[in-house]
Order: structure tokens, then sequence, then C-alpha cells
């Protein structure tokens, strides 16, 4: 029994052991604290210097600004609460200012375990003397303190098409938010922009300006500037319900809370872009920056005449895919070639674009014979190496097995290319005998006047004349119907001027001015409304009236933010011809719900 005591006493002492050395190898944190960080001249500042272990040879800072009231006042605090120890020591000061302006309260100093350590600086605002210097800090004045809209831009010096991201972030401390709504959304001039929906808010715990905040993420974007030079963002402002202590507390001790509202600005933002380098920049190059791999491939090498293959030109990797052109095919002039068919598959992540974009050509060869695909080239600029890359494809020879020999082709065989004939080979039917013999009928005649076509041609015109009247007044119905011929007329214009953006896809300006035009009589014609009454708002809000779903309605909207961003931002073919089949589709979805 003794035995068991012992084992048992020894179990817990060193149960004991590992949770104090476990205590002691927590890692050592020195941080400074301050009541509020704006001051009234006649109020007083009261400085924390907190550790969570022991030390020696704390140095204050310079106070410069304010004289020391009190301190340092020294508080000691060692628990040991569920087999856990913790250990907290406080020097504190009270303050008080000698002027107004902006003072920072310096760095101080400890040793703790043979390390020396140092707190964070912290800027001070003092402001003139105050009504009530004793009175507790207000609503506004706590909500000013512990609430702050942040934009964290990835990069604010990157390359021309460069992805960078811009999150917003909502710190929060000691109190307790409601509600927010946005009041001014920013726009993202001479940037590609693509918003990164957060779907569900989520609330983390990090650090703002070297205090412990809560902070939740409300909004995430990538952009790829369109532009070199310095450009800006501007802010995000939002409209924040809270709910602040009141100092006070009710009858069951727990803190009473007093409800306000503030308005937060993210800040206007400043991204300077960088110039892509001159030197060393291929002659071919489109536009392309990221990291990519390059592929020139097609369905099969070997065919006959008039059968069809598919040669393949793909662009994969990370980078701005949707804003660079593809290199195109340069084939024989014996092969038959139809128009590319452009697909993508494009992911976008907080990082940027990722994905492949390719172009598929159907190629058809006439002749039989033996034609190469020469090899073409891609370049782009790789921003993490700062350096141009080409990437070269492999030649491809296509063997045409079967088919009519091409008389100019270098395949044909070398007796028709000495000879320049070709051989006539009979058919049997090349000649026919002339007949000596004729089958010759007297021709019937027949008189107009008296017969069955001469009284239907005199009675036609008594048909006639109620078919007139009725035409007549349906024309009168049609012209009456003022509202009526100006839909007809809107949607008459709406097809004439998409028929026109597609004529001048490639140039920009022309291409959006028809697209705007397009769109502007569809909506006319559809919602009735004059180009007086033309606002996004109110499209948004007729549109969700006439029930149609979130996804057409955001995707008319978005069409039209480029058609206003295409007059000086630069837009790619690529992106025309994607802002067109998108045009159509959003038009024939809307056409089927409205």
């Amino acid at each position: 029994m003794q035995l068991l005591l012992k084992k048992y006493l020894a179990f817990i002492g060193l149960l004991f052991f590992a949770l104090f050395v476990n205590a002691q190898d927590d890692e050592v944190t020195f941080e400074m604290s301050v009541s509020k960080n704006k001051v009234g001249l006649n109020e007083k500042l009261r400085v924390d210097f907190s550790m969570n272990r022991d030390g020696d040879n704390f140095n204050p800072p310079n106070f410069n600004g304010f004289d020391v009231v009190f301190g340092p006042g020294q508080s000691i605090k060692n628990t040991f609460m569920n087999g856990v120890r913790s250990f907290s020591k406080v020097y504190s000061y009270v303050l008080e200012p000698t002027a107004k302006g902006k003072f920072t309260i310096g760095q101080a100093t400890i040793v703790i375990d043979g390390k020396t350590y140092k707190s964070l600086t912290k800027e001070i605002e003092v402001t003139g003397v105050v009504e009530n210097p004793n009175a507790p800090p207000s609503a506004e004045s706590i909500a000013d303190e512990n609430l702050h809209l942040v934009a964290e831009v990835s990069n604010s010096n990157p390359y021309l098409n460069e992805a960078i991201s811009v999150v917003y972030k909502l710190y929060v401390s000691d109190i307790n938010v409601t509600n927010f709504r946005p009041i001014d959304n920013p726009t993202y001039n001479n940037f590609w922009s693509q918003d990164m929906p957060v779907k569900q808010y989520t609330v983390e715990e990090g650090t703002y300006d070297g205090k412990p905040y809560r902070f939740v993420v409300l909004k995430r974007v990538v952009l790829y500037p369109q532009k070199t030079g310095k450009l800006d963002i501007e802010p995000l402002a939002l409209n924040v319900s809270l709910e602040v202590p009141s100092g006070r507390r009710d009858f069951f001790g727990r803190p009473i809370y007093t409800a306000t509202s503030k308005t937060v600005s993210a800040g206007s933002r400043t991204i300077t872009v960088k110039e892509l380098p001159i030197e060393g920049k291929p002659e071919n190059f489109s536009g392309a920056v990221g990291d990519f791999n390059f592929s020139v491939t097609t369905s099969k090498t070997a065919l006959n005449a008039s059968e069809s293959l598919q040669a393949i030109v793909e662009v994969n990797g990370s980078g701005n895919l949707k804003l660079f052109q593809l290199p195109e095919l340069n084939l024989p002039s014996s092969l038959e070639v139809y128009e590319p068919e452009f697909e993508e598959k494009i992911n976008t992540s907080i990082s940027g674009m990722d994905g492949s974009v390719k172009n598929n050509y159907t190629v058809i060869p006439s002749f039989k014979g033996k034609y190469p695909i020469p090899s073409i080239s891609f370049s782009f600029f790789n921003p993490k190496t700062e350096q141009y890359r080409t990437i070269n494809s492999q030649e491809i020879l296509i063997n045409v097995l079967q088919g009519p020999v091409n008389g100019n082709s270098s395949t044909a065989s070398n007796a028709s290319v000495v000879n320049n004939r070709q051989t006539v080979e009979a058919t049997g039917d090349q000649f026919q005998f002339i007949k000596l013999k004729t089958t010759l009928q007297p021709a019937s005649v027949s008189y107009f006047f008296g017969s069955k076509a001469y009284f239907l041609w005199l009675l036609l015109p008594l048909l006639l004349i109620p078919i007139a009247i009725l035409f007549g007044r349906k024309r009168e119905a049609i012209l009456s119907d003022v509202a009526g011929n100006k839909i007809k007329k809107a949607n008459r214009l709406a097809r004439k001027y998409l028929s026109a953006a597609k004529k001048t896809l490639g140039n920009k300006d022309a291409f959006y001015v028809a697209l705007e035009k397009a769109l502007h009589n569809y909506l006319k014609a559809k919602l009735k409304i004059e180009t007086s009454e033309f606002s996004k708002d109110k499209i948004a809000q007729l549109l969700s009236e006439k029930k149609v779903d979130n996804t057409t309605s955001e995707g008319f909207i978005a069409l039209l933010k480029n058609c206003e961003m295409a007059r000086y931002s630069p837009f790619s073919n690529v992106q025309m011809q994607e802002d067109y089949n998108k045009a159509s589709e959003v038009i024939s979805a809307m056409d089927k719900q409205l």
C-alpha cells in the first residue's frame, strides 16, 4: 500500500513539474497599452507596460509632451488554475499632456531571462480642453478607438498586367457590431477587376496597430492594372451600427451597452504600376504577364483528303489569361482552315487567374501529300523572375494518304511536273449520236378573251376592296399605338447595333459604342424607359420587379460598366469577344424571362 502511495505521489510531482515547465516555456510577451488614443489637454492618460514573465532592469520611455503624474505603479498577478500557471506583471503610469498636437510614446525595455525586450511605440493625439475631463468617454469616442476599416493591398508596386489583391477587413475591439451597410463602393478605374464574393462572414483574431482585435473579411477583389504610373483605388465606406459599453451595469452586474452608429472608410490607396522592361522584349510579345506553358497539337497526323483534323493552340498557367491574344497558326494554302473556336477554362482566386485558353482550328486537306505545320512562338513576361521568356512549338507534319494530286504540289509525280499534262480517261458516255428523226406535234391555240382567267382578273379588283379596307384599319391601329411603335423601333435598333458591334470586333471604341447603344435600345423596348431615366440603380430595380434572376441582372449591369470603362481603359480583342458573347447570352436570357 505504501509503495502504491509513493508511486502516486511521484506521478503527481512529475505532472506538476511538467505543467510548470510548460508554463515557463510560453512565449514571452512585453506590450504597451494606453487608456485612449485621443486625449484632451485637461485629461489624464493611463499607460500600462505588461509582461507574462518576470523581468529586471525595466526602463520606461521618455514621455515627451507629457508630465508624469503617477508612476511607476507595479502590480503582479500569479494564478494557478486547472493545472495551468499564469503570470502577469504590469508597470503603470498616469500622464498629463503639456501641449496640443500629436506625440509619440517611445519604446520601453526590460530584460527577461537574459534577453532584452522592447515594446511598440504609440501615437497619442492631444486635443483642446474638454468640458468635463472626468466624464466617461462618449459612445462616439469609444467607437473611434475600437472600430477600423482597412484595405490591405498585396502589392503596391506591381508591373503592368500583374495581379494584385485588395482585402477589406473590419477590425473591432471591446464593442459589438450589430449591422453594417455599404455607402460607397470603390470603382477600379484603369484596372481589370474581379470580385471574389465572401460567402460567409467569419470572425478571426488578429492585431491592428499592435493591439489585439477581432476582424471580419468584408470584400475581396483581384485587380490587373491596365496603365502605368500612379493609380488610385477609391475607398470603401460603410455605415456601421454598434453597441458600445456605457460603463454602467444592470441589477445582475451585467454591462449595459449603448447603441450608436458610425461611418468608417478604408481610405484611398495609391498603386504605383511599373512599365514592362524594354530590354529583351520580344517582337511577338502580345501582353501576356505571368508564368505560362505553350503548345500546338493536332488530333491526328495521318488522314485522307476531305477528312478533318483539329489543330489546337493552347496556353496554360497563371497570369492575365483573359487579357492577351493567342498566336495564330501559319498553315499551307493547300489546307482549308476555318475560323478557330475560342475556349477558356479559367479559375480566378485571390492570387489571380489560372487555367488555360486555346484556339481550336478545323483543318481539311484537299489533296494528297505531306504538309508541315510550321513552329510558332509565344512570349510572356514573368514578374517573379522579371524576365521575358519565349516558347516555340514543335513542327508537325500532316500526311494526307489518299486523295487527288495537286498539280502545283511539291509531292506531285515527276512526270506531271515535267510534262505539265493531265491524263484524260474515257468514261463511256463522252460521245453521243445526233438523232435524225423527230416527233413534232402541232401546238394547241387558246384565246384569253372569254376564258376563265379573263373573268377571274375582271372580278379580282372587287375582291381586293375588303382586303384593302381591313389593311387600312390595321395600319391606322398600328400608327395610333405610339408606345408599341417605340418598342418595335427600339427592338430593331437593338438588333441593328448588336450586329454593328459584331462587325466592329477589334475596334474598341466603335465596338463598345455600338454595344452600349444596343443595350440602351433593348432596355427601352423591354422596360419602357427613356434614356434620360437611364441609371444602373433604376435598371436593377426594374429588372428585380420584372422577376429577372440576379445572375442575368448582374451580367447586364456588368456589361454596362464595361462599356463605360472602355472609354478610358484598354480592352483586348479577347475581352471584346467575351463581352459580345455575354451580351448575346444575357439578352437571350432576359427575353425568356420577360
